[in-house]
């Protein structure tokens, strides 16, 4: 039986280690964080992306934690109505919060893979055989390959590739997110206040900032720091955001991250291989987490079909890049349509959404955005 390691366990992990392990691979999942993490932002499903929830067995349950998230409200200063914009533009035909879906795989995969919390890859050898890989904490092991599926700031992609810079772009623009009281009183709604630069979501279930910015000098680990920069950012805006801010340090689930993307031109070399945000991420409305489940489906049936994993490699890559193309043209520009610039920028943005939901017009738009979940053909893996 042949053993792969797969690095990550937020959702491109338990799902490349779901399908592995149905073809008869010994799975093994490390995560650096020492339990599964909480919170996290909403994630959609559409069209071929669904259809993997299905075959996965789990869609029943992730309908079951669904948001249920119907139309958002953009409003002005004094809390007054501009625009609406349906729910099937922001959310898709399914949303779950990240952490609940985590969960979800977490629980799918749990009896039949071995799950390591708290330790990480520090050095990974090829062999004729195998991957030597060393860890932070426990002891070196062998296996036939390895998965890096740990995210934007991959640290397999660091150890294959090198520094994240050489392959991430910056967008301009940082989001923050926690769960909160549902200080609006909203039911499985939403809505959404812009001041020039800045952004502010509440929904029944959290509350979301955007804010541009160049890049930002601080640790990804101290949360503390982070919740002192959103503070900071949002200190003077108006409408209700003073009282939304209240939440702010009591929250234990924030997140916080700079949108950007990945570009790299391969996701693999020798027995390891990329999937997900550490392979292509594309940032907000890129489609990131269902096309990471896509991924992890082709890559595991790839490699279960394949005697040679080279050619198993860039068969995966064949399929998947169409779609990882897709997702970062249309989260090219999600900064400015989160958090646009300036008043006149906002103004624009509202008009754009009132012309881009209007009959016609909005049947076209949510046809586009299916375009990357349902460029990748499915095939049916033995």
């Amino acid at each position: 039986m042949k053993r792969v390691l797969i690095s990550g366990a937020s959702v491109a992990g338990p799902s490349v280690a779901y399908w592995l392990h149905r073809y008869g691979f010994e799975t093994t999942v490390v995560e650096r964080a020492p339990a599964l993490r909480p919170g996290g932002s909403a994630v959609d499903f559409r069209g071929a992306q669904v259809e993997i929830l299905r075959q996965m067995g789990v869609l029943d349950e992730i309908r079951a934690h669904e948001t249920g998230m119907g139309e958002v409200t953009v409003v002005d200063r004094d809390g007054q109505p501009l625009l609406k914009m349906p729910g099937e533009f922001m959310s898709g035909e399914v949303e779950i919060m990240r952490g609940d879906l985590a969960r979800v795989l977490y629980n799918a995969t749990r009896e039949n893979t071995e799950y390591l919390f708290g330790d990480w890859i520090t050095g990974l050898t090829e062999t004729a055989g195998g991957v030597d890989v060393t860890f932070a904490h426990g002891e070196a092991r062998t296996f036939d390959f390895v998965i890096g599926a740990d995210g934007a700031h991959s640290g397999v992609r660091a150890l294959l590739f090198g520094p994240e810079e050489r392959f991430a772009t910056h967008g301009g623009c940082y989001l923050a997110g926690y769960s909160g009281r549902n200080r609006l009183g909203l039911d499985r709604t939403g809505v959404w206040y812009n001041e020039p630069g800045r952004g502010v979501m509440v929904t029944s279930y959290g509350v979301g900032f955007a804010f541009t910015s160049d890049v930002l000098d601080y640790d990804r680990q101290d949360v503390e720091q982070q919740k002192k920069i959103v503070h900071e950012r949002f200190v003077d805006v108006g409408w209700r955001t003073p009282e939304l801010l209240e939440d702010l340090y009591d929250a234990d689930d924030l997140y916080f991250a700079a949108i950007g993307q990945i570009h790299l031109d391969r996701w693999h070399h020798g027995r390891v291989a990329l999937v997900g945000d550490a392979a292509w991420s594309a940032g907000p409305g890129g489609s990131g987490t269902g096309t990471a489940m896509l991924g992890a489906y082709v890559l595991a049936g790839e490699l279960a079909t394949h005697d040679d994993h080279r050619e198993a490699f860039a068969e995966f890559e064949r399929q998947l890049r169409p779609s990882a193309k897709i997702g970062h043209g249309q989260a090219k520009r999600a900064g400015s349509f989160l958090a646009p610039g300036s008043r006149s920028g906002i103004w624009r943005r509202n008009l754009m959404c009132k012309v881009m939901f209007a009959g016609p017009i909005g049947a076209w738009f949510n046809k586009m955005t299916m375009r990357s979940s349902d460029i990748v053909k499915l095939k049916k893996y033995a």
